[in-house]
């Protein structure tokens, strides 16, 4: 079992910034990715952003590139979603993600994590 919890959510204004984390604890060596993802409200939960390992093997939405960056403190044993330059799109529930399958494929798809937090809100304002 991998237990994760989201934290650092808010509401900003555009054009502003916003930095998540997620501690996560018990088997948590099990994720080899470690992935955020969003959904707003009335949309399907969509991947933002995925780690391997706390390497910099990363893979980003389209949407985000640029923007935010996902790092991890493999010693901390925490993820982070550095979000910048915000805009109102960008307003969202937020969660953080484990995936026990190592291969580098799918990575955006939320049907391949394997353990999820319970997320954090973030609001945008134009």
């Amino acid at each position: 079992q991998v237990v994760l919890v989201e934290s650092g959510g808010g509401s900003v204004q555009a054009g502003g910034s916003l930095r998540l984390s997620c501690a996560s604890s018990g088997y948590s060596n099990r994720c080899y990715w470690m992935g955020w993802f969003r959904q707003a409200p009335g949309k399907e939960r969509e991947g933002v952003a995925s780690i391997y390992g706390g390497s910099s093997n990363t893979v980003y939405t389209d949407s985000v590139k640029g923007r935010f960056t996902i790092s991890q403190d493999n010693v901390k044993k925490i993820l982070y979603l550095q979000m910048n330059s915000l805009k109102p799109e960008d307003t969202a529930m937020y969660y953080c993600a484990c995936r026990s399958d190592w291969r580098a494929t799918r990575l955006l798809e939320d049907s391949t994590y394997d353990f999820w937090g319970r997320g954090t809100q973030v609001t945008v304002s134009s």
